[in-house]
């Protein structure tokens, strides 16, 4: 018996990744599974984004822990069709109990080089496009008096991060968001939550410009950001994170155990935000 028998689990970003981890793990505990993901570039960023092959290997995956799936090829930046999906979703397995607002792109720069692209681009996935999740969603569970929607902020929802003010921004906004979500939507038993996640090893932080940023130069390595990672995290042993710590703590968030738990977010960052910070680098005339 899964925590999550009979449920229906709408995934923005599910392809791959921390949205990959959601979709198997709704799957493994009984839910059937909604994926929304484009699979094709529609950002500038600095990495690979889901294609098609990826959004087939998640449905792979789904099916062989003999669970439904249905993947939407759709931007969350699109309201009709995030509406599609979802009204998909209704039409083919009867209800949507759960959003897991997972969807987001990374990029950086210094806040005075950012260009508008930049900027739009940032707070239209990582804000808006979660405004635009929900929206969908809250109807429907508006209806059935039920629903738990969980959101994937970042400690840099709680943390500014050198280099790109647009994606803490996004971040600290979802975790506003999330509250009002919550706030409005209580009355409907419907709860929302967020998480925090840390250094999560994803397509969207393994790369170059990943490297460098953990290695401190351009031209850093993969080794140097595994080594950045043990710098990053205050558990003993503890580097970067794998995507499963993430679905673990929304599978909980979704499931009865967190039933009277809303307007919270949970930081999943192996204790770096307990961390004291220290300028290791002071600039002096």
């Amino acid at each position: 018996m899964g925590l999550l028998d009979g449920k229906v689990a709408l995934i923005t970003g599910g392809s791959r990744g921390q949205g990959r981890a959601h979709a198997v793990t709704c799957a493994r505990e009984g839910a059937d599974v909604i994926i929304v993901d484009i699979t094709k570039p529609t950002t500038d960023v600095p990495y690979t984004l889901a294609t098609a092959e990826d959004h087939a290997e998640t449905v792979r995956q789904v099916e062989a822990l003999d669970r439904r799936i249905i993947a939407a090829d759709a931007d969350v930046r699109d309201q009709a069709a995030l509406d599609a999906a979802v009204a998909r979703g209704v039409a083919e397995f009867g209800h949507i109990d759960i959003l897991i607002a997972n969807a987001g792109i990374w990029t950086q720069a210094p806040f005075w080089e950012l260009t508008d692209q930049q900027w739009d681009e940032m707070i239209g996935v990582n804000l808006t496009g979660v405004w635009k999740s929900a929206k969908a969603v809250a109807p429907h569970m508006i209806e059935r008096k039920s629903g738990s929607i969980v959101i994937t902020s970042s400690a840099n929802g709680i943390e500014p991060g050198q280099n790109y003010a647009h994606y803490v921004s996004a971040k600290h906004g979802v975790i506003g968001l999330m509250k009002n979500i919550a706030l409005e939507l209580a009355p409907y038993g419907i709860r929302c939550n967020s998480i925090n996640p840390g250094a999560i090893r994803t397509p969207m932080t393994d790369h170059q410009g990943a490297w460098d940023m953990f290695a401190g130069h351009e031209g850093g390595t993969e080794a140097e950001m595994i080594e950045g990672g043990y710098h990053y995290a205050l558990l003993r042993n503890t580097t970067w994170l794998e995507p499963q710590a993430i679905a673990d703590t929304a599978l909980y968030l979704n499931s009865h155990l967190a039933a009277n738990v809303t307007g919270v977010t949970i930081p999943v960052d192996a204790g770096h935000l307990l961390i004291p910070g220290v300028n290791a680098n002071p600039v002096r005339e």
